[in-house]
Parts: structure tokens; sequence; C-alpha cells
């Protein structure tokens, strides 16, 4: 079926996040671009720890695959920028991690 895309590991094919889920494609991550999602699936996260991005300073924690423990992207969990903060609590996935598959 067409109408329920969602997006899966590329290494495991696990299911990550929902299409109704994505927020952005505008986003830029070690690999190059990136998604932002309002939620995830199937995901743990890493330690938190502090990270200077384009953007600003953040506590951020990397997003791995609950399966194959693959590296995602990570998630925002502080902004030190009051105009960064609508990024708190989403998920930034890496484009290159993913595949858009449908159900």
């Amino acid at each position: 079926m067409d109408d329920h895309p969602l997006y899966s590991c590329n290494r495991c094919r696990s299911p990550i996040a929902l299409r109704h889920n994505l927020l952005s494609k505008d986003f830029k991550a070690r690999s190059g671009q990136a998604y932002m999602f309002s939620e995830v699936m199937n995901v743990v996260l890493g330690e938190k720890r502090e990270q200077q991005l384009i953007t600003g300073r953040f506590v951020v924690a990397d997003v791995y695959c609950s399966n194959c423990k693959e590296v995602l992207g990570w998630k925002y969990l502080k902004s030190f920028n009051d105009s960064q903060r609508y990024k708190l609590g989403r998920f930034i996935i890496e484009k290159a991690k993913v595949l858009k598959e449908y159900s």
C-alpha cells in the first residue's frame, strides 16, 4: 500500500518513524541531509552530552536503532539559545541511515 510511508533503519529495516511525524527535511547532520521527526520508534538513546552545532550549543543524546545499534542521529534535550527551543524533544535522523518504505 502507498498510503502509509514509514522510515526504516537502512541496516536492518527496523521501522524508525512514520511519515506523519516528519517535521522537516531541511536539516544537516554528519553525513549530509537529515530529517527532523517529532516521534520515532524502535530506538534507544545514548549518553547526554553538550554539543556545539551549526545553530548553537545544545545538550543532545545519540539515537541508536534498538535492533542493530546503528547510530541514526540525535535527540535535542536542552538548548542554550531561546530561539532554538522549538527543537527540544525532537529527533534528527540522518537521511543516509534510513529507507523510505511503504507498509
